[in-house]
């Protein structure tokens, strides 16, 4: 419930955002420090039932003990020893982590100054306030209101999902903006590097590929090639790349997911989860021909036609669309954000013994909105559209 009130508001502040040129630099001041408090305040509670963190601690602890995160299955007996209080409130203890390189090589890094679930968090939290300066000066940069900024740090999802239950994808996120900032400052070596190791803490962001064609030069391409590989060396598996549970995870996982659960009727999940990185290159191609190379909306809306076709579809992995949430064309995707909230209940209801499925009532509330939301825009751009025609035929 407080962070469904919190979504509305958020909602309400957009309007805001949308309706005044410029805010005063004190109140945008005043505002970062309230989104920094609330982060302080989040980062000192345990983590949330999305307990993704404790396998953190778990592939970054073994590492350091000489094993492969992508070859131990936690739940092993022979591995009792190996686990801490905290690793053993992993989740799905049955598989191999599924975290790409960047991601595991974070997670080494981590633990080896302080194993702990709450070292983790604060690193991710310096993340989130990284991505602020970013979006500031990308803002400054490219003549919008700085006030914008708000619309990323004042998010109900940050505080929750990154202070509160500590996600990895926060790093990737970051890692992306300093991609398109580079971008706008023509550092495209910088540019293509950090995409790579985006890419490298999850896997979302390869959509994004055809927004660096030609933007880049070749031997960029390469050498962030060559730096993403370079990350497997320490995993690999008798001179094979592990994948850990990546094939399980397109297999049996599933959360929030109406549009795979719909095709999976007709195909396998595999054909599927091709598909939806399909729709989000193909979206990324279409934005590349009509926006600019730094626009935020080239960057957001590939990563959410790919997430709408996802197999899983929990509410963190939208904290990747957040940074490039900087005008009302990109609305429906802003309204996504805040009405996949409401998801959450699902793990209350697993806390009663019910099954692991997203009520239809939820599902038509999240989504609905969302169609309902890209429909009138579509209708209002529509009518300005043929307005001028229509006036031009009355006068002939």
């Amino acid at each position: 419930m407080p962070l469904a009130v919190a979504g509305v508001a958020y909602l309400l502040a957009i309007r805001e955002f949308s309706s005044t040129p410029t805010f005063p630099r004190r109140v945008i001041l005043f505002g970062l420090a309230l989104a920094a408090l609330w982060h302080v305040l989040f980062l000192w509670t345990p983590p949330g039932v999305d307990d993704d963190i404790h396998r953190y601690v778990w592939d970054g602890r073994v590492q350091r003990l000489g094993y492969n995160p992508y070859v131990l299955i936690p739940n092993e007996p022979a591995l009792a020893g190996l686990h801490t209080s905290e690793t053993r409130m992993l989740n799905n203890p049955e598989v191999p982590s599924p975290y790409p390189p960047g991601a595991q090589l974070l997670f080494r890094g981590v633990t080896a100054i302080h194993e702990s679930t709450f070292a983790l968090k604060v690193v991710f939290v310096i993340c989130d306030f990284a991505i602020v300066f970013m979006l500031l000066d990308i803002l400054r940069r490219t003549g919008q209101g700085e006030h914008w900024v708000l619309a990323y740090a004042w998010h109900p999802l940050l505080a929750a999902e990154v202070a509160g239950s500590g996600h990895v994808d926060i790093v990737g996120t970051l890692l992306l903006v300093v991609s398109a900032a580079a971008l706008l400052r023509r550092w495209r070596a910088v540019a293509a590097i950090a995409f790579g190791l985006a890419v490298a803490v999850k896997f979302l962001p390869i959509v994004l590929l055809p927004l660096y064609w030609k933007r880049v030069r070749i031997r960029d391409g390469a050498m962030a090639a060559i730096v993403f590989a370079s990350l497997y060396i320490p995993f690999l598996d008798h001179g094979r790349i592990p994948f850990g549970s990546l094939g399980t995870y397109v297999q049996r996982f599933r959360f929030n997911d109406p549009v795979f659960a719909t095709l999976e009727r007709v195909m396998a999940p595999q054909v599927i989860a091709a598909l939806a990185v399909l729709v989000g290159s193909l979206t990324a191609i279409w934005m590349r021909r009509k926006s600019m190379e730094w626009s935020g909306d080239a960057f957001v809306w590939p990563m959410a036609a790919s997430l709408f076709c996802a197999p899983v579809v929990y509410p963190w992995y939208l904290l990747w669309l957040l940074p490039f949430v900087r005008s009302l064309s990109a609305l429906p995707i802003i309204i996504w954000t805040v009405s996949i909230i409401p998801t959450y209940y699902v793990w209350r209801l697993r806390t009663l013994g019910r099954p692991w499925v997203v009520p239809d009532w939820i599902l038509l509330l999240e989504y609905g909105t969302v169609v309902i939301a890209a429909a009138i825009i579509a209708m209002v751009r529509f009518s300005r559209s043929a307005a001028p025609q229509g006036t031009a035929n009355h006068v002939q």
